[in-house]
């Protein structure tokens, strides 16, 4: 009987407390490092400066992460978006910091953090089509070829959205920008941050863009069901640098400013 309580006991230490494989997690990284998933491809959130160095909102968030938990190092894994998820569940990673939307589908294989900013989506459109169309609604015609990238909010935007238009897929943001400029498709229906990048960075007259969001979406780190340690912690600092205005801060530097534009090539 005593053998019995004991094991119970033991039990119930677990179901209380969690296993050592995630019970652990904050004390492994602040002793191994931080390690983030990312796809250095979305404009601000992350990108590739002209040294191959990844900068942006995400990296500059993840790097002050490390100095609040005193972890020693801080690496980013570069990642294809559509293994980022596998990705962390894999171990591969500790956290999922690339511009990720919150979806009900995603939630099903990982948590999120609270959002630490909302997007829309929005569209850009080649010049020539300004006249005609206004809003993205206007695009719901069978004679548009309106394109998004692969297994993101918003190639599920478009084809909620935008049914009667004809969809095609892109494999980067980049092939999609190339594709509408060299006339290939008509829109490209994205992020409002990544399209407003985009249409600064591209004045050559041939681009119009739709800036009025049409749908909203919370944007969070993705973090492992198995260590709601991390998820606690991460929730916490990011109370933390919202109540100081850190947040605010670098969101200025990426989102409202384009100086760091000079950086990337």
């Amino acid at each position: 009987m005593k053998h019995r309580l004991c094991i119970l006991a033991g039990l119930i230490l677990l179901g209380l407390y969690g296993s050592p494989a995630w019970s652990n997690k904050l004390e492994q990284i602040r002793k191994d490092g931080l390690r983030v998933c990312l796809d250095p491809s979305y404009m601000p959130f992350e990108t590739l400066d002209k040294q191959g160095s990844i900068i942006g909102f995400d990296p500059d968030l993840a790097a002050l992460m490390v100095k609040e938990l005193g972890a020693p190092k801080l690496d980013m894994v570069k990642t294809a978006w559509d293994d980022i998820i596998p990705s962390l569940m894999a171990n591969k990673c500790d956290i999922i910091m690339s511009g990720m939307s919150v979806t009900e589908e995603r939630s099903q294989k990982i948590a999120f953090s609270n959002a630490y900013v909302a997007i829309g989506q929005t569209a850009l459109i080649r010049k020539e089509l300004a006249a005609q169309v206004k809003s993205h609604s206007d695009l719901n015609e069978p004679k548009y070829k309106v394109m998004s990238k692969r297994n993101t909010t918003g190639e599920a935007a478009v084809k909620a959205h935008l049914p009667k238009a004809q969809y095609i897929a892109a494999d980067s943001e980049d092939e999609a920008i190339s594709a509408l400029i060299g006339g290939k498709v008509d829109a490209f229906v994205f992020d409002s941050p990544y399209n407003a990048v985009a249409f600064g960075r591209h004045t050559e007259g041939k681009l119009a863009f739709l800036d009025s969001p049409f749908t909203i979406e919370p944007i969070g780190w993705g973090i492992s069901k198995d260590h709601p340690d991390l998820l606690r912690w991460a929730n916490e600092f990011l109370a933390k640098i919202q109540k100081d205005g850190t947040r605010y801060t670098l969101y200025k530097k990426w989102f409202k400013s384009t100086e760091w534009l000079k950086d990337v090539p």
